[in-house]
């Protein structure tokens, strides 16, 4: 199960000297984090080299650092996923199992608990980091769970769970939105005359009202910002750490790309004219510009001469929603919602020069869960066992150490929804019409699709996850709300 390649190869005792070594001289790094919003595990070109949409950017980031290729959230959707981020703990412990949609984020008592402390609740408190969060948060739109309540020291996106890139009416940009019906009542696909905006009933709904009572805020006050999203978040990320390059920061930068609405600027599309089919063309346009802004970012750590003492990640919320944006999840079966791991194993990638040496793939399964503890122990905050972390500190794995601190197993549970990995075998319990099914079994080292149950021919493996996956429920709460 542990395994770590390198590219070039570097010997393990090396490794792990350079990067002890290397440790002494990077006190309290600047910690960033960048989600990406439903992007399939495999759209990066540095997961397939032959994807139709290069993302050069992201792809340095893992040349400059490690690629996890088995990384896992704890929930196959946002809000859930990014409540165990935030804490580094299980969100099942905590009550925080469903994703809030629309009007459910204004609701008394729908948010990540206030008893919860954040990652920079506590690296604001314990080690003076400046903080901030800019993007999507999306875990509660009331005043007690305001990011600034949080832990942040600034912020600057929205509450919900989505937004528009633009404000209508949308100028610059070609506009996909879902439909029950076209224009005259009909199903399919109707674009305007210039070809703009265009509608699709290909998923029998309606496009979500994202931005009813959820503006873009800086603060807590409400801003016209005309900028793409992307382009916004980008600006503000760049300009937080021009800012603070003088101490320790962390920095939470959360995109809403590549989450519908579908929304992609005029130039980012001419990129993708090779592209045939526009639903797809309009995604490439969403994901480069994305990328992009990557690339923005990690040049603003360069120039300010703070790129080499800064811990940056990067992964998805969740796995890609395929039929409503064509992101692709390949080699990976199942999608955003579901616990196979299409919904569930996510881009992955860390860099930290000064402590990390580049080029290293990972395959060790690892969690979003282990993002808080490797931040807090590289920053000299306690993460023992009264911590309550659920994560593990990654430092000693991407060290090449022989017996690195790994997770027992993985376990998810989303209502009916359950699984669990340990080892090379994957539990899973599908929903159906939102009760509990029967118990499937994979073996994923040599079934990475899980297109194959074993669990008729494994009865023993089969009743020792169930009782283990038991064992671990007994440890969750009930949800705080559905």
């Amino acid at each position: 199960m542990n395994a770590l390649r390198t590219v070039p190869n570097v010997v393990f005792c090396q490794l792990a000297a350079l990067i002890l070594a290397a440790e002494a001289g990077v006190e309290h790094p600047n910690i960033v984090v960048i989600v990406a919003d439903d992007l399939g595990y495999g759209e990066l070109s540095c997961q397939d080299p032959a994807t139709d949409i290069p993302t050069p950017h992201i792809d340095a980031l893992a040349a400059a650092g490690v690629r996890f290729t088995q990384g896992y959230v704890t929930a196959p959707f946002c809000a859930a996923s990014r409540a165990g981020l935030l804490t580094g703990r299980y969100q099942t412990r905590f009550g925080f199992e469903f994703n809030p949609i629309g009007a459910k984020n204004d609701e008394p008592g729908i948010g990540l608990p206030v008893e919860e402390r954040t990652l920079a609740d506590r690296l604001r408190d314990e080690a003076g980091y400046a903080t901030a969060l800019i993007g999507k948060w999306h875990l509660g739109g009331t005043a007690p769970f305001h990011p600034m309540r949080r832990g942040f020291d600034e912020f600057f996106g929205f509450l919900h769970e989505g937004h528009s890139f633009v404000p209508p009416p949308y100028e610059g940009v070609t506009t996909w939105l879902r439909r029950k019906r076209l224009p005259g009542g009909g199903e399919g696909r109707w674009a305007s005359e210039d070809g703009r905006l265009i509608l699709s009933t290909h998923l029998g709904r309606n496009e979500p009202d994202y931005d009813a009572n959820n503006p873009i805020l800086r603060g807590s006050q409400p801003v016209d910002e005309r900028a793409n999203l992307t382009t916004a978040f980008t600006r503000e990320a760049v300009s937080f750490i021009g800012r603070h390059r003088e101490r320790p920061f962390f920095l939470l930068l959360s995109y809403n790309a590549v989450h519908s609405p579908i929304q992609a600027d005029e130039a980012y599309l001419k990129r993708f004219a090779g592209i045939g089919d526009i639903h797809r063309r309009l995604f490439a346009a969403m994901l480069a510009q994305l990328d992009d802004g990557v690339g923005e970012v990690t040049a603003a750590l360069d120039r300010h001469g703070v790129a080499g003492r800064t811990l940056v990640f990067f992964l998805s919320d969740n796995g890609g929603p395929t039929r409503e944006l064509t992101s692709r999840n390949t080699p990976l079966r199942g999608e955003k919602g579901s616990l196979l791991e299409g919904g569930i194993r996510v881009p992955f990638l860390l860099r930290w020069p000064d402590a990390v040496t580049a080029g290293i793939v990972c395959d060790t399964p690892v969690s979003s869960l282990d993002i808080a503890a490797t931040a807090l122990a590289a920053a000299g905050v306690s993460t023992g066992p009264d911590s309550g972390l659920d994560g593990v500190d990654l430092r000693p794995l991407v060290a090449g150490e022989a017996r690195p601190p790994s997770h027992e197993s993985l376990f998810w549970r989303v209502g009916a929804q359950a699984a669990l990995r340990s080892g090379e075998w994957k539990l899973v319990r599908p929903a159906s019409q939102g009760k509990p099914a029967a118990w499937q079994l994979y073996r994923l080292d040599r079934d990475i699709g899980e297109s194959e149950d074993l669990a008729d021919r494994e009865p023993g493996q089969l009743s020792r996850l169930v009782a283990e996956w038991e064992r671990r429920d007994r440890g969750m709460v009930e949800p705080l709300w559905r």
